[in-house]
């Protein structure tokens, strides 16, 4: 069985053979016909692979989801003990000591800070941030029949399998 490539090859000697006098018309309906076949049938095991692949993708993306869920759920029963921990700690007024493995102590966290209202705070501590475009508009533009100077829709093709 030839390859995608040969197969590919194939079918432009065959549009070459239509300009050759020579060559009869049953000659070339034959050679056409068993290259079809085969691009056929390649194209219908690419298909399998793909479909196949598709199928991976899918189960992969499900054990990371699953994978993503157990760790956030142990993340929240990791906070869950610290606070538990901590809040024992605050009750007993116990809030630092030592045992064979581990020190505890309860300490200040560094500052952070916290923005009320925005629209009051000076302009001096913005950032300037550069204009983003709006693409879904844009292309809502374009699709209406407007002209936009440094933009233009484009359609491309992509091969669907079903």
């Amino acid at each position: 069985m030839s390859s995608l490539y040969e197969l590919t090859n194939d079918f432009e000697r065959v549009i070459n053979m239509l300009y050759d006098p020579e060559v009869d018309e049953q000659t070339i309906f034959d050679t056409l016909e068993s290259i079809e076949y085969e691009i056929e049938l390649k194209a219908e095991n690419y298909a399998k692979m793909i479909k196949n692949l598709e199928a991976d993708v899918a189960g992969l993306k499900a054990e990371e989801q699953r994978i993503s869920d157990r760790r956030k759920s142990i993340e929240n029963k990791i906070k869950w003990l610290k606070a538990n921990l901590e809040n024992s700690m605050k009750t007993t007024g116990r809030t630092k000591f030592r045992t064979a493995l581990f020190s505890f102590s309860i300490q200040k966290n560094p500052p952070s800070l916290v923005i009320e209202d925005e629209t009051v705070i000076p302009k001096e501590y913005f950032i300037p941030q550069p204009d983003i475009i709006d693409k879904s508009k844009l292309k809502e533009a374009l699709k209406s029949g407007q002209v936009i100077p440094g933009a233009i829709l484009v359609q491309e093709e992509s091969l669907r399998i079903r």
